[in-house]
């Protein structure tokens, strides 16, 4: 009789399982699934996976749906089982084997094995699933539309509102998690790492973490009789330089190597006829506190490649270029007239002499270091962070890792360190 009760029972409860199976490897696959993939696949034409993203579109549904399918199932198998089971074996014994009998079976045939292939093979079974699980929800739409209208009022009495709304910043974080794990696992190159790290910290950073500071900008006196400034102008190694007059605060335009060689050609030797106020350019001022997507923005935009930055009272601060915001995301662009990584110097015993005025994100870069770059811009500005207070020569800290030893010390400003791999010996 029990054998009997049994043989009917299997392939009531195979077909049962195999559903309830369907369901969780659906749950997992579309949760795990790329997004970015099926968004590609999308739009290259596949049908598949203009489903997978119509359902990811309303998660929250989708979710409802397919785990509201997977309990009804499982509940209708237990008690299924149970009924046959309590005929057979009488009593507390009876509901206790087909607890035991069903717990096996729906945890290592509906649960484990399903979702495991489909975190395996979470794409693919995703596409796979995708039809039939946009007909479950269709199906309990308007449960689950009761359910969710529940569950949200029920959270709201403990203060929990619920935003279904993207998160940029969650979808940056993602993306940056994802670039730094798959260059741990070799998959992608510290190169090509580095140029999409840069590209999603261009809305993080401010013009003044990268410009050239006004003590490095070659300025020239408007008021300079004409070949004084075009001798000073050809000197220079930049193409576009500021002019003053009467203090550096006070920029009246921008002379261009190009214009100026134009004007000498037209002239015909005639230098001191140039009329450099008609070929000067007009200055672009910006402030200080524009991020780095917003200024890449507007020079594509305006089509100029430099701006002077200011700060709130108008001061001069310094100047930024597009090459300098394209460099945060390749790295240096050196020419025949760069020196390569300029302050930077690597000693025989593999420690690293650096001038004070390089920033701590070009440092980073060049030794694929790890040093915070939120602190300060600048190394030396990173040291005094630390150390809060302005070091002397010959004094060692360290932090973050490394070894740092001031080399040279110019009025309050530190100019040289000595940075090497964290020694075991304490500070003296």
């Amino acid at each position: 009789m029990l054998l009997t009760a049994l043989l009917g029972l299997a392939p009531i409860v195979i077909v049962l399982l195999a559903t309830s199976a369907l369901f969780s490897a659906a749950e997992t696959s579309l949760t795990a699934a790329s997004r970015a993939r099926m968004h590609q696949l999308e739009r290259e034409g596949d049908r598949p996976a203009r489903r997978v993203n119509k359902l990811l579109s309303d998660q929250e549904t989708m979710i409802g749906a397919v785990l509201l399918g997977n309990n009804l199932i499982n509940i209708l198998a237990s008690a299924l089982a149970t009924q046959v089971l309590t005929r057979v074996i009488p009593g507390g014994l009876g509901v206790a084997a087909a607890t035991a009998t069903m717990t096996v079976l729906v945890l290592v045939f509906a649960e484990v094995l399903p979702k495991t292939l489909a975190i395996v093979k979470s794409d693919d079974v995703a596409r796979f699933l995708s039809a039939p699980t946009l007909l479950v929800v269709r199906l309990f739409g308007p449960i689950i539309y009761a359910i969710q209208w529940i569950v949200r009022r029920t959270l709201r009495l403990f203060g929990v509102r619920l935003d279904m709304e993207v998160d940029v910043l969650a979808a940056h974080e993602e993306i940056r998690g994802a670039v730094e794990y798959h260059h741990s696992e070799g998959g992608v190159e510290s190169g090509d790492r580095r140029m999409l790290g840069g590209v999603l910290d261009l809305s993080d950073m401010d013009v003044s973490e990268i410009m050239v500071h006004r003590k490095s900008i070659t300025l020239i006196d408007a008021d300079l009789p004409v070949r004084d400034l075009v001798a000073e102008a050809l000197e220079a190694q930049h193409t576009r330089i500021p002019l003053y007059r009467e203090n550096p605060d006070n920029i009246v335009g921008v002379l261009h190597a190009r214009d100026l060689l134009k004007a000498l050609a037209a002239a015909n030797g005639a230098i001191d006829a140039i009329d450099i106020a008609a070929i000067q350019r007009e200055p672009w001022f910006i402030p200080d506190t524009t991020n780095l997507k917003d200024q890449l923005n507007a020079f594509l935009k305006r089509r100029s490649h430099f701006a002077l930055v200011v700060d709130e009272y108008g001061a001069l601060q310094g100047l930024v270029t597009l090459e300098d915001i394209l460099e945060e995301i390749v790295g240096e662009i050196e020419d025949e007239h760069d020196a390569s990584v300029e302050g930077v110097r690597r000693q025989a015993d593999g420690s690293v002499h650096v001038d004070g005025h390089v920033t701590v994100r070009d440092l980073n870069r060049a030794m694929d270091w790890r040093l915070p770059e939120g602190e300060a811009v600048t190394i030396a500005g990173l040291v005094i962070h630390e150390a809060q207070t302005i070091p002397e020569p010959g004094q060692i800290f360290i932090f973050h890792h490394h070894r740092f030893q001031v080399l040279r010390r110019q009025r309050n400003q530190v100019t040289g360190l000595r940075i090497s791999a964290r020694l075991d010996e304490a500070v003296r």
